[in-house]
């Protein structure tokens, strides 16, 4: 809902400055014959042609952004059966990437992205891992169990998992007393 108002608001003011941006431009080319005792002066004339395609420029460039399509807003994939079509949020196939990469032992802050390319799906895993178990076999196990977990879930295929191991998890050392 912010998002439809904020696109509502960017498109009024874009409307609202390529108008005043015009008008002015009709006052510098003297069609409207208003502004003649400012504009006798060359600085003046000038800077006020210089501010005026500054906004007449922006303006087109809000008027673009307030109308065209978000990328973001192709949130799902599309499938048709014979019973009828599927759609599939982003947002679920994310989920079970990170269902599936966290329960790999060693694995810690699991953090997915999701591609959607004419192939498949690409899936990339960010993951800190424990220190204890191999790095190698570890991400080999997560990319695994991600592609087969998500293909077996949603019938998408998954042309490409990469993991990337950003960090080590410290875990908290609790040192004894001994009294």
């Amino acid at each position: 809902m912010a998002k439809i108002l904020d696109r509502l608001l960017l498109f009024i003011y874009s409307l609202s400055i390529a108008i005043l941006a015009l008008f002015a431009i009709l006052l510098l080319t003297k069609v409207l014959p208003l502004g003649e005792n400012v504009l006798k002066h060359q600085a003046y004339y000038i800077s006020a042609w210089t501010v005026v395609i500054i906004l007449l420029l922006l303006s087109i460039r809000f008027f673009y952004i307030s109308v065209r399509r978000d990328r973001a807003s192709m949130s799902s994939i599309d499938q048709r059966t014979e019973y009828g079509d599927i759609q599939i949020s982003v947002e679920t196939i994310e989920n079970l990437s990170y269902k599936a990469a966290s329960r790999v032992r060693g694995i810690k802050e699991v953090k997915t992205r999701i591609r959607i390319t004419e192939a498949g799906l690409e899936i990339v895993v960010r993951a800190m891992v424990d220190g204890e178990s191999s790095i190698p076999s570890l991400t080999e196990e997560v990319q695994k169990q991600v592609h087969d977990h998500v293909e077996e879930i949603t019938g998408i295929p998954v042309t490409y998992v990469s993991v990337y191991i950003a960090n080590l998890v410290h875990s908290p050392v609790i040192k004894s007393r001994v009294e």
